[in-house]
């Protein structure tokens, strides 16, 4: 892993072209902003713009760091509208901010299903299925965020009319099932098999010590796509371990109050506070570690391409093995000290005290041995 590489000006001019791309141009064409930010303190809040296509309001979030393999936005229903039908040659994933509405998604062949949602579910849009959004108050606007793998195929193809307007059904993802997107799933390990979350932010968890500090977690396979996310979940006074992985992370604090730290390794971490509805995006490579300072457990819905997760020959995502086997977690005993301090002064603002004691005692007892500089 390397710093962040900034070069002077004059190199960074001769690729300042090479910085657009399909992509950027249809955003703006779109007439809409991209926050180029890998922190955003209130998802509910961020300033939108009108989007006269489809019919709300809108913006793009998207670090440079992540823009070549997928994107997200905010995008806000007005009080008793709908958003204009759209299809795409991407997949979606969908989480709810606010409000209450439902969504119609339906083929070529005229198999419609529609199902109601509202603030904390997840759902994930078929490929190529128009889908149209409905707001279900009179009086208060809706808003969700949503991640897809949009700029490598408008990258691709630099062709709007093909992305946009292809009549093609993928049979094998959708065909129109009544009970597609009823709130159901099959549990394979941690893979949640399913279309459909209405409640994601009380989800039972399944328990993953391996992230550290105990707490929960549930990784999420939908609409048979190539986009994945996962929820995690970690008690009061805990933190989870510092990792690394591949670009295009939106991490979405779903309850819960604390901080995270990130940084290009070799550098100092830089600290970022957050609550329900801050995002988090760490760029690709950089180190990041989240802390519960809050009263309560804290959440997170992290939603990403498979790109993301750089694995072994095992299949094993390196972000969840240690440092000491080449993996990209460091472990709390290889941790800077500062991290514990820094944890300990935060908490006590609070009246609260760190209860990671037992995380340390679990580790050590079966912490790998460091491996030789020399080997």
């Amino acid at each position: 892993m390397t710093k962040d590489a900034v070069v002077s000006e004059d190199l960074a001019k001769k690729f300042a072209t090479e910085k657009d791309s399909p992509y950027t141009r249809w955003v703006r064409k779109e007439g809409l902003d991209i926050i180029s930010a890998h922190y955003i303190p209130n998802l509910h809040t961020v300033e939108l713009k009108p989007w006269p296509r489809r019919g709300g309001n809108g913006v793009y979030i998207n670090h440079e760091a992540s823009r070549t393999s997928n994107d997200c936005y905010v995008c806000e229903i007005p009080a008793g509208k709908k958003l204009e039908p759209q299809r795409q040659l991407f997949e979606e994933m969908i989480y709810v901010l606010d409000g209450r509405g439902s969504t119609s998604v339906w083929n070529d062949q005229g198999k419609r299903v529609t199902f109601e949602w509202k603030a904390g579910a997840l759902f994930a849009i078929p490929i190529n299925a128009w889908h149209q959004h409905f707001n279900g108050s009179g009086k208060e606007p809706a808003r969700y965020v949503a991640v897809t793998n949009g700029p490598v195929v408008i990258n691709l193809y630099e062709d709007e009319r093909f992305v946009f307007n292809t009549a093609y059904d993928f049979n094998n993802r959708f065909q129109g099932e009544p009970d597609y997107f009823s709130n159901k799933g099959e549990q394979k390990g941690l893979l949640l098999d399913t279309n459909f979350v209405a409640d994601a932010v009380n989800l039972p968890l399944i328990s993953a010590k391996e992230r550290g500090a105990g707490g929960g977690h549930i990784r999420f396979s939908m609409a048979k796509g190539s986009m994945n996310s996962h929820i995690s979940q970690f008690p009061v006074g805990t933190y989870k371990k510092a990792h690394a992985h591949g670009p295009g992370a939106h991490v979405i604090v779903m309850s819960g109050e604390g901080y995270s730290m990130m940084w290009p390794e070799g550098e100092t971490p830089k600290r970022y506070e957050w609550q329900e509805g801050s995002m988090i995006v760490p760029p690709n490579l950089w180190l990041h570690q989240h802390f519960n300072t809050g009263a309560t457990p804290a959440r997170y819905l992290a939603f990403k391409h498979e790109v993301v997760s750089i694995r072994n020959a095992q299949g094993v995502p390196k972000a969840w093995i240690s440092k000491r086997l080449g993996g990209d977690q460091i472990d709390y005993a290889d941790e800077d000290q500062v991290i514990r301090k820094t944890f300990a002064e935060a908490l006590k603002k609070r009246g609260l005290k760190p209860n990671m004691d037992e995380a340390y005692q679990a580790e050590l007892a079966q912490l790998p041995p460091k491996i030789s500089k020399s080997a």
